[in-house]
């Protein structure tokens, strides 16, 4: 088992540990309280199944916006570096191929030249 993969827990921290970074600033993170204090708001007065909806996620946009810190987008982050660092591994590998191809032409033009 030499892959480079890790193994990542479920529970990403715990009370004890520091909190994550925060990646939600500025007017982001205020629209957020403000979006989570009306969909709390509509929530209450709404009342059912749907008002209860409407409560979870105000509260999760309040704690976005509380924290500063957004897991979802931690996992968006994330997913997009993995994706920039494929797109590098691609084009080195299209620029070798690219030297590949080009010895072998050259070796080719050689070979040619020597039998001819």
């Amino acid at each position: 088992m030499s892959d480079s993969k890790t193994l990542r827990p479920v529970i990403e921290h715990t009370p004890f540990q520091t909190q994550p970074t925060q990646n939600v600033h500025g007017w982001e993170r205020i629209g957020s309280v403000a979006g989570g204090v009306v969909m709390v708001g509509k929530g209450l007065r709404r009342g059912g199944i749907f008002g209860l909806i409407q409560v979870a996620i105000g509260g999760v946009a309040l704690a976005r916006g509380f924290t500063g810190h957004s897991s979802l987008k931690d996992k968006l982050e994330q997913g997009r570096q993995e994706m920039n660092a494929v797109r590098t591994k691609i084009e080195r590998a299209g620029e070798e191929l690219k030297n590949l191809k080009t010895r072998a032409e050259v070796a080719a033009e050689k070979a040619v030249k020597t039998a001819g």
